[in-house]
Order: C-alpha cells, then structure tokens, then sequence
C-alpha cells in the first residue's frame, strides 16, 4: 500500500537478531535474510498500520515457504500477534508506511541537496545536527578513528578495515603474555587479508583472540629462525689415543 520497496539496513546481515533466527532455524544466513524481505514486504503491501488482519503465522509461514519462520521473527520481537489473532509488525510507523517512506525520502533529497551546495540559510540546531551527521559520515569512512564502544558478543564478519577494540586487545595479549607493541599495522593488515576472503563469522572477542595467536605465533617462529647451532669446540688438550706419531718407525729386532 506504500510503495514499491522498503528499507532494510545495510548492516542487517551482521544484526545479532539474523544470528538468532540462523541458530534457531540451523538455517543459512542470507536465506533468513530473504525470508525477512518477503514478510515485511507483506506487511508493507497489506497493511497501513502494522498490522495484518487475517495473517495468521501459519500462514506467513506459507507464503514464504518456510515452516517456523514466523515463530523465530516473534522470537526476536521483530513481529506479535495482537488479541485477534492477527500478526503484527512491531515500529511499524518508522520503517514502513508512507510516513516512513517520505521521511526517508526527504532525507535522501536533503543530503543530495548537500552534495550540491545547494543548502542556505542553515539554522543553529540544524547546524548541529549536520555536524553529527557529518561526523558519523567520516568514522563511517575511517572506522579506525572511531572510538565506539564494541559488544564482545557481537558477530560479524572479517573486514579489511577492521580493527581490534584495544580493551579486548589488552585483555587477551596480557593473558598471553604478548607485548602491545607487536600489535602493529603491518600485523593487522595481514590478518585482514588473511580472513576477510572466508566469509567466517566471529565475535569480536573471538577475531581478537585469533588476532593475539596470530601476532604470538608470528614472534615464535621469528624466534625460531634465529637459533643458530654452537660451532665444535675446539679442544686444546692432547689426545693420548692418537698413533699418528708412530708413523715411519721401523722397529728393528
């Protein structure tokens, strides 16, 4: 009833809700993923509200092709069923809806608005609000820089430019007796790469733990190319079981 698409967030994939349904369901990530886009696409065409009349879970189930599917999404309070039987979609109104959709395309105009000088007569909170905006804008680009609290818990997969939260960090190198400065990043940079191809997903606990063994075994096998075997010592004591001095001697009878 809204339109012809819905937003979904670009970091859905790694949202700790998805893993939740993936464990419940044993099922594949971006299937689960799929099978969010086709229920809240149902709740956007059918509903103005949030809340489907008639839709049972049963049948959710059935148009996505997934037995259980729609239990896990009540799971993770990502839907309910209200007093009639009928399922609902929690914050309905600040993600689906035409209110939803025009906020979101204001929002879109006003930044291309932006990126073409075209914006004047800015007020003082609007100002501050661009400024926070432009803020998150540039940690977005040079995650490095930014200085946010990171869950342990939180599963994600390996990116190029990630970066071990330095709390853990010192947690785990500590524990294992590796020094802060070997944490270089030259290191990180080959566990990046190292890992990023494999689509694997950790916690972030997990990737700095990895990251420490990484570093350790790293400094052991540095170690072990320098051992060098002693040369022979060379004695200088006489050795009384040499006969090389009898040699030529004829012994006449």
């Amino acid at each position: 009833m809204a339109g012809d698409w819905i937003k979904m967030r670009i970091d859905l994939q790694t949202h700790p809700k998805v893993f939740r349904i993936v464990s419940a369901l044993k099922a594949d990530r971006l299937r689960v993923i799929g099978g969010l886009h086709v229920a809240w696409s149902i709740f956007d065409t059918h509903c103005d509200d949030g809340v489907l009349v008639g839709y049972t879970a049963d049948a959710m189930d059935a148009v996505i092709g997934w037995p259980g599917f729609t239990q896990a999404m009540i799971d993770v309070e990502w839907a309910s069923i209200n007093e009639a039987g009928s399922l609902v979609m929690p914050r309905f109104d600040e993600h689906n809806g035409a209110s939803a959709k025009r906020r979101a395309n204001d929002n879109e105009r006003k930044r291309s608005a932006r990126k073409s000088g075209n914006v004047r007569n800015v007020s003082a909170s609007d100002a501050d609000s661009l400024r926070t905006r432009e803020e998150k804008r540039r940690e977005d680009q040079n995650p490095l820089s930014a200085q946010e609290t990171v869950d342990p818990r939180m599963p994600s997969e390996m990116t190029l430019d990630w970066a071990p939260d330095q709390k853990l960090l010192k947690t785990y190198a500590v524990h294992s007796g590796v020094a802060l400065n070997l944490f270089t990043e030259e290191a990180r940079r080959a566990f990046t790469a190292h890992y990023e191809p494999r689509g694997q997903v950790n916690t972030q606990a997990e990737w700095v733990q990895m990251l420490v063994k990484w570093v350790l075994n790293d400094r052991n096998r540095a170690a072990a190319s320098n051992i060098r075997p002693f040369p022979a010592r060379q004695s200088t004591e006489p050795d009384f079981d040499d006969t090389s001095w009898a040699d030529g001697l004829v012994v006449k009878t």
